[in-house]
């Protein structure tokens, strides 16, 4: 990655053990695409419960050469979102997806879909 990463903690206090998970989810994309130039994590917890835990949200910036990859998980009252490691478990499992679609069409691999059949 040619700039460093940035892990931004939003109404959320900071947590050395999120930050370690993030930096090996991090190091997981590079494995698919050597060519990141450019990540932002942000950690969020914009609604806080005392009824219910309390809600994380993902959002990832990736930047690529001609692509800026957004990943915007929410919660969206999911109580798995409870754990932050699950939500960021999701969030980087739907980046890896797009890495992996971009990496694809740059290599000429996406599947070209013949005429339609006039009948």
């Amino acid at each position: 990655m040619q700039s460093p990463l940035q892990i931004v903690f939003r109404d959320v206090d900071h947590s050395d053990a999120v930050e370690s998970r993030i930096r090996e989810k991090v190091e997981m994309l590079e494995k698919h695409s050597d060519k990141i130039v450019a990540c932002r994590v942000t950690v969020s917890a914009p609604h806080k419960s005392k009824t219910k835990g309390n809600f994380y949200d993902i959002r990832l910036d990736i930047t690529l050469p001609g692509e800026e990859i957004v990943v915007n998980k929410t919660h969206n009252d999911d109580h798995a979102h409870e754990d932050v490691y699950v939500t960021i478990r999701d969030a980087f499992d739907a980046a890896r997806r797009q890495i992996k679609e971009w990496v694809q069409r740059n290599r000429g691999e996406v599947k070209a879909h013949g005429e339609a059949a006039v009948g």
